[in-house]
C-alpha cells in the first residue's frame, strides 16, 4: 500500500488536494493512504521520529513556521526516496525545487490542470520502481537488492559494482550477465563499463549522467545518440 501526505497550513486547500490525491489513486488502481497536515511541525516530527513512511508527499512551500523548501530539506535524510510535489504561489521557487531533486513543481494558479497530471506520474513511477530485486548468491550469503534502490552498475576488474543508496555491493560476474538478469527496461548502458538505473537519471549533459546521489558518469561518443533516445523513449512511455 502507498503511502501520501499532504501538508498545507489551509485545510481547505489539504482537502482539495486530498481529493484529487485520492481520485488519481483510483485512476492508477492504486491502493493507498492519505494523511493530512495543517502544522508542518506535526509532518517533520512523524518522519523523523520513524512513526510513518511516506512514497509521496505533496508539500506547500508558503506556510508559517518551517517553510515547505525548508521541510524538504529536513525531510531527504529520513526519506531519500520520498517523491515530494512543491505546491506554490511563486514561480521563482522553481529553481530551487530542481536543486533538491522535487518530482514535480505545481503553481497554484494552475492547480487543477498540473496537480492531477503531477501525482498520476508520480503514482506510475511508484508503481514501476515497486517489488522487483535482483539477488546475488554465494557460498556465504544470500542479498536482495531492490531495482528501485540501484543508482548504477559498474564494471570493476572481473566483479560488477552495484551501487545502491546503501553502498557498494559486489558480484562476480560481467556487466553483460547481470544485464540479462535484470531484464528491466529502465536499465540502460551508457558505456561498455557502466550501466544506469533511468528512475534515477536527473540530466544529460556535456557527455554526462546526472544521478540522483550526486554521481556524475561519462557516456562514451558511441552510446551517447542512443542514451538520448532511449532515456526520451523511456519516460515518454512511463511518464
Amino acid at each position: 500500500m502507498l503511502q501520501l501526505a499532504i501538508c498545507d497550513d489551509d485545510p481547505e486547500a489539504a482537502e482539495t488536494h486530498r481529493a484529487i490525491a485520492e481520485h488519481c489513486l483510483s485512476q492508477t488502481k492504486s491502493s493507498g493512504r492519505i494523511t493530512v497536515y495543517t502544522d508542518s511541525a506535526n509532518l517533520l516530527c512523524d518522519i523523523t521520529d520513524d512513526r510513518f513512511f511516506y512514497d509521496l508527499i505533496l508539500l506547500d512551500i508558503e506556510m508559517p513556521g518551517a517553510t515547505g523548501m525548508e521541510l524538504a530539506k529536513k525531510i531527504r535524510p529520513f526519506l531519500p526516496d520520498v517523491k515530494i510535489i512543491f505546491i506554490t504561489s511563486h514561480r521563482e521557487y522553481a529553481i530551487d525545487a530542481f536543486e533538491l531533486s522535487i518530482f514535480r513543481y505545481v503553481p497554484k494558479d494552475d492547480l487543477e490542470q498540473r496537480l492531477p497530471s503531477a501525482v498520476l506520474d508520480a503514482l506510475k513511477l511508484l508503481q514501476l520502481e515497486d517489488g522487483r530485486t535482483y539477488t546475488i548468491q554465494t557460498n556465504s550469503r544470500i542479498e536482495r537488492i531492490p531495482y528501485r534502490n540501484i543508482y548504477s552498475i559498474e564494471r570493476d576488474g572481473k566483479n560488477a559494482a552495484i551501487v545502491t543508496r546503501d553502498g557498494v555491493s559486489k558480484v562476480r560476474k560481467s556487466l553483460q550477465q547481470v544485464f540479462q538478469e535484470l531484464e528491466a527496461e529502465e536499465f540502460l548502458f551508457i558505456d561498455r563499463g557502466c550501466i544506469v538505473n533511468l528512475i534515477h537519471v536527473m540530466q544529460v549533459k556535456d557527455g554526462m549522467v546526472l544521478l540522483k546521489n550526486g554521481s556524475r558518469l561519462p557516456i562514451s561518443r558511441s552510446h551517447l545518440q542512443a542514451v538520448k533516445e532511449q532515456i526520451n523513449t523511456y519516460w515518454g512511455a512511463h511518464i
